[in-house]
């Protein structure tokens, strides 16, 4: 295939050697690959709290959040975290660890989270934060967080905390199992999005 993009009309089928549905133009044989996006983002630190910043936009609208967002073409993770940052949060933060690597196939997103400690505690709202601020570990807002990944981050940052090497965390098992037997059960209306109140956290 020389082309980058289709010269004729596409189709929904399985191309030859392939075993999944693709849209493939008749014409020049193009096939338009979708593959799952990648989210970058930060567990921001000042001393003892951790910055989260209230959702400004859809989905989530009004529910807490670590920096986080879609990696740009030509950027390493770590830049794309840095990036993020500066513009949800108007922060700069130094990266010390690759934190976790969150798989989420419902939505087909893969999450590399990184630790990070704020350069200087100035701060302020991106046009996609209506708030935002520095919470200590109690003073965490548990029930008004965005996603179960921001859940997961957040623990996983208080596992490794005071470590200075550890292995990267992943999606927890029991969301995965949990996901597993959803779908075996037919129940297509589940969503990764959502914080339920029976252990996302």
């Amino acid at each position: 295939m020389s082309n980058d993009k289709p010269s004729g009309p596409t189709k929904v089928r399985v191309p030859a050697g392939d075993d999944r549905p693709r849209l493939v133009c008749d014409t020049c044989g193009f096939i338009h690959y979708s593959n799952p996006r990648i989210v970058v983002g930060a567990i921001c630190h000042w001393e003892e709290r951790i910055l989260l910043c209230r959702r400004a936009i859809e989905p989530r609208r009004g529910y807490w959040t670590m920096p986080a967002g879609y990696l740009e073409e030509n950027e390493t993770t770590a830049e794309g975290a840095r990036r993020e940052t500066r513009e949800e949060a108007l922060a700069e933060v130094e990266l010390d660890a690759l934190l976790a690597v969150y798989d989420i196939p419902r939505i087909n997103q893969v999450q590399m989270i990184y630790r990070g400690r704020l350069l200087r505690p100035e701060y302020g709202c991106g046009e996609e934060t209506e708030e935002i601020d520095l919470f200590r570990w109690e003073d965490i807002p548990w029930n008004e967080l965005a996603f179960p990944s921001v859940h997961w981050a957040l623990k996983h940052d208080r596992e490794v905390a005071g470590l200075s090497e550890f292995a990267p965390r992943s999606t927890p098992e029991e969301w995965l199992k949990r996901r597993e037997e959803t779908v075996l059960r037919g129940a297509h209306h589940y969503d990764a999005n959502i914080v339920t109140p029976e252990g996302n956290r």
